[in-house]
């Protein structure tokens, strides 16, 4: 076989690990489509995450865009010494700055940071401590040593993306910044390509001799100091953009040597924004060229030097660690404090052999908050803490639900391919799961209680205010335990063979998105609206929990799927959908049609219950699902006499809560609640509340969400959680007696199994209210 030749074998080598690449976002964000004749067993699986993917890619891309740019104007302002410190409002004064080397120095520290980042993120990744060494296969390959190392050098320039977003979007950004716009791109791409270049040098250098002198157990300590320490130098890095001026890291940028102006990264923002009064930048490419050539000549003699001796030592990689009998004696005592649980025990010792996934999971939250505050320059005003509870409750539940992120999440993924082994195991699947997040919920617990007890030790007291946001962060840790396993569940794929696409990170993004619903919740002052989402917030937990369940028994058979049938994630899916088509026709109807508000209000009510009856049907006929909601059965006499009875039920407490309201301090408000309510019309009302609002709500309420909740809690905690939902969609004032309604139309549709009950119901109830307001 004649040897490629070695622009060949780099070009072949880095299109490989560019294929390989592609793969992975594919596996990430779409799957295969299924065979055209599925098994009949089960239906085939559907996966839709292509859109989620690029939605959240691009969203990312713009706010680091966005970050950067904040960066470089604060790089201008705060540190020319010609300037007060003072950032202008008006972002065209700090535009026509020009740079200086104060703040080429500061751009320089940030490009450093970045360049740090680039090369410790991806030596952090698991692929350092994977057993299999690709460059031990790559050395059986025809080719001679050198083409091999720079082909390897090549395509970690070209396949890195945590470096080029690390670096392409600053170089660019501070290319665009200074001028040269639409030549920003090729610019900044051919700088930040020269950085990536030497970043992918040392990685090799490292890589290489680490994998060589160390054994598997020591790389992976290695593994998780990388990880770690790329944190501090990330976060400092973005801290340019959210710092004030006397923050850490600005003070850190003034006390940069002018030399390092003449380092890869100094040369490169010199090459991109030149100083005041230069003139020119082409020495500066030059310089930038020749050093990043000279790094890598360099590096190719020291890999040369490394390899003298092959690439398996296998006195160091083939080394392992016994333990003797010594140690398991010592071992012994403390096997008794272990719980009694024997999945909790075993996750236990799995969590103490797993280095770098205790450090992520239990120290990388506070690291990367403490590390946040630090270079933001609010870790002086920790001690103010405890002065505001919602910040104090906030920053708790922050750190609670981010440790859960990383490793509740994590739950099967963790498995990894001896997942089939749970499905031996004596236990229910999903008793496993819920075992293993009351354990996540345990430890994630310790980080509010530890935030709570240094704000009151420090400058908080007890109030209401404070006790009872302490009681919302401690309530929502294991529901959001029970999230994070969930979302994991449907995030995972345990057939992945590389273990970096085992996580699809839309899952990850929408947890964080659920977290800060909740924080924006905990953080507010309206009650009603923090009730809402609190209310939200468990059913969705429910709905997620009830959806992963079903989906347990298929996870090792990529081509099956549970059968459908109605759950709680189908009734709030299409509880929103309702609401927002809701919403949209009311505005045209309004707007464009320039109806009256009765009438524009009707017909939106009535349309998006169209549409959304018509589609959830649809949806369902060609699913094939089962238990579809009907709305006669066999026994109509039962759905009469028990839609009546109930609805003098709900219609005698409605009244009794209107009249206390009538003689309670909030009298006001329910006369102007109601005079509001008269401006739509009587004659538009009647319709809208009578026979709109009971055929479109309980069809979704009852008929989907309660439908789906009675399948995974007992009846009285179904009821309990969809007239919760039911009564947190109303008005503030009339969540009470809209809660007790939905518990009687919960019970009517339990009793007879159909939505004519449960409609009669509710008619009665709005009918009796109607009339008593209008009048």
């Amino acid at each position: 076989m004649t040897p490629a030749s070695t622009l060949r074998a780099v070009w072949l080598l880095s299109a490989l690990r560019l294929r390989r690449i592609g793969n992975m976002f594919g596996n990430v964000t779409w799957r295969k489509a299924p065979p055209s004749k599925p098994r009949t067993a089960t239906p085939a699986r559907r996966r839709f995450g292509i859109v989620l993917s690029v939605v959240m890619a691009a969203i990312m891309v713009f706010a680091y865009s966005n970050m950067e740019h904040e960066a470089l104007l604060n790089i201008l302002c705060y540190l020319d010494p010609s300037h007060d410190l003072a950032r202008p409002e008006d972002d065209a004064i700090v535009r026509g700055l020009a740079f200086t080397t104060p703040t080429l120095l500061g751009a320089t520290l940030q490009m450093a940071l970045l360049l740090f980042v680039s090369l410790l993120l991806p030596l952090g990744s698991r692929e350092l401590a994977q057993p299999d060494w690709d460059l031990e296969w790559l050395a059986t390959l025809p080719l001679r040593r050198g083409p091999l190392l720079c082909a390897r050098v090549l395509e970690r320039t070209v396949a890195n993306p945590t470096g080029v977003l690390a670096l392409g979007i600053p170089c660019i950004a501070l290319a665009w910044f200074d001028g040269y716009r639409w030549l920003a791109p090729l610019l900044g791409s051919a700088a930040a390509l020269c950085l990536l270049a030497i970043a992918a040098q040392l990685r090799t250098l490292a890589d290489t001799g680490l994998r060589i002198a160390l054994a598997p157990s020591q790389l992976r300590n290695v593994q998780a100091i990388c990880a770690m320490g790329s944190i501090p130098a990330m976060y400092m890095g973005m801290a340019f953009g959210m710092a004030h001026p006397n923050s850490f890291v600005f003070s850190a940028a003034r006390a940069v040597p002018e030399w390092a102006l003449w380092t890869p990264p100094g040369l490169a923002v010199r090459a991109l924004a030149p100083a005041s009064g230069a003139s020119g930048t082409g020495v500066y490419w030059v310089l930038l060229l020749a050093q990043t050539l000279l790094i890598l000549l360099a590096g190719m003699a020291l890999l040369r030097w490394q390899l003298r001796n092959g690439v398996v030592a296998t006195s160091s990689r083939e080394s392992s660690r016994h333990r003797t009998s010594a140690t398991v004696e010592q071992d012994a005592p403390l096997a008794k404090l272990m719980p009694r649980s024997p999945l909790i025990r075993r996750e236990l010792r799995l969590l103490s052999r797993d280095r770098n996934f205790m450090l992520q999971s239990l120290f990388m939250p506070v690291l990367i908050i403490g590390t946040q505050m630090f270079f933001n320059g609010s870790l002086s005003g920790i001690g103010k803490l405890g002065a505001d509870p919602g910040l104090l409750a906030v920053t708790a539940f922050g750190l609670g639900t981010y440790m859960l992120m990383l490793s509740a999440f994590q739950t099967l993924n963790n498995e990894g391919h001896a997942l089939w082994m749970l499905y031996t195991f004596p236990v229910a699947l999903e008793r496993v799961l819920k075992q293993k997040a009351m354990l996540w919920a345990g430890f994630a617990a310790l980080y509010p209680l530890a935030v709570f007890g240094f704000g009151l030790a420090t400058s908080a007291h007890w109030d209401a205010a404070l006790v009872s946001r302490i009681v919302l962060v401690l309530a929502a840790i294991p529901v959001f335990a029970a999230i994070a396993v969930a979302l994991g569940v449907f995030a995972c794929d345990p057939l992945a063979q590389d273990i970096r696409t085992r996580v699809r990170p839309s899952y990850v993004y929408l947890y964080m998105m659920l977290s800060a619903m909740y924080g924006y919740a905990i953080y507010g002052e309206a009650w009603h609206a923090r009730l809402a989402l609190i209310v939200l917030v468990a059913g969705l937990a429910q709905a997620l929990w009830q959806k992963a369940r079903d989906e347990l028994p298929y996870l090792l058979d990529p081509a099956a799927a549970p059968p459908a049938r109605v759950s709680t994630a189908d009734g709030l899916m299409a509880a929103m959908a309702f609401f927002v088509g809701q919403a949209f026709l009311a505005w045209l109807a309004v707007t464009d049609w320039k109806l009256a508000l009765g009438q524009a209000l009707l017909i939106a009510f009535a349309g998006a219950g169209i549409v959304v009856y018509a589609l959830v049907r649809f949806i369902y006929w060609r699913s094939k699902t089962a238990d579809v909601p009907r709305l006669v059965q066999a026994n109509l006499g039962a759905c009469l006499g028990w839609g009546t009875g109930l609805g003098v039920v709900a219609t005698a407490f409605g009244l009794a809560y209107l009249w206390a309201l009538n003689h309670s301090p909030l009298a006001a408000e329910l006369q102007d609640a109601a005079a509001s309510g008269l401006r739509v019309g009587v004659l538009w009302m009647v319709p809208l509340a009578v026979v709109a609002a009971p055929l479109c709500e309980e069809f979704i309420f009852r008929g989907l969400i309660f439908g789906g909740l009675r399948r995974s809690l007992r009846p009285a905690a179904a009821m309990a959680l969809s007239a919760a939902l039911f009564a947190v969609v109303h008005p503030p004032l009339s969540m009470l007696p809209v809660f007790v309604l939905g518990l009687g139309t919960a019970l009517a549709y339990a009793r007879t199994g159909a939505l004519l009950a449960p409609m009669l119901v509710h008619a009665i109830y709005n009918a009796a209210l109607v009339a008593v307001q209008s009048h």
